[in-house]
């Protein structure tokens, strides 16, 4: 029994490319406040007094976070518009990578491989000897 191919559509939801940069944001933000001691006794209680100078590893990591964020999404949605919008119903049923021009290649390459495999020994040697003594 066959598996179903999913269509582009499916496969590329806007709800998932949101979360993907969505994902990138917080990942990004952790390793912001990872990166500025935000968990550190030394920094939380210079902000506590007040004598921290400049933004806290807190807000540095939502700055951060959100221009990840935003940048991830600007970038997945340019992708989006190299899809042409006839492909998006058609079934993927190989590498979406993979031109069709790849596709017939790569299926004729590797049968014409065994012929010529095949061509190239001789009458009187085995297929796994050489045809040198």
């Amino acid at each position: 029994m066959t598996d179903p191919k999913p269509t582009r559509r499916e496969i590329l939801r806007p709800l998932h490319l949101v979360g993907i940069a969505l994902v990138c944001g917080i990942f990004a933000t952790i390793v912001t406040l990872v990166s500025t001691g935000a968990f550190t006794s030394r920094v939380n209680s210079a902000i506590a007094k007040g004598t921290y100078e400049g933004l806290t590893p807190i807000g540095l990591g939502l700055v951060i976070g959100g221009i990840s964020f935003i940048v991830t999404l600007l970038g997945l949605a340019m992708l989006m518009l190299a899809v042409d919008p006839a492909d998006v119903t058609k079934r993927v049923d190989r590498a979406v990578l993979l031109s069709d021009d790849d596709a017939g290649a790569g299926a004729a390459g590797g049968s014409g491989a065994a012929v010529a495999d095949a061509a190239a020994t001789d009458d009187d040697t085995a297929p796994g000897q050489s045809s040198r003594a």
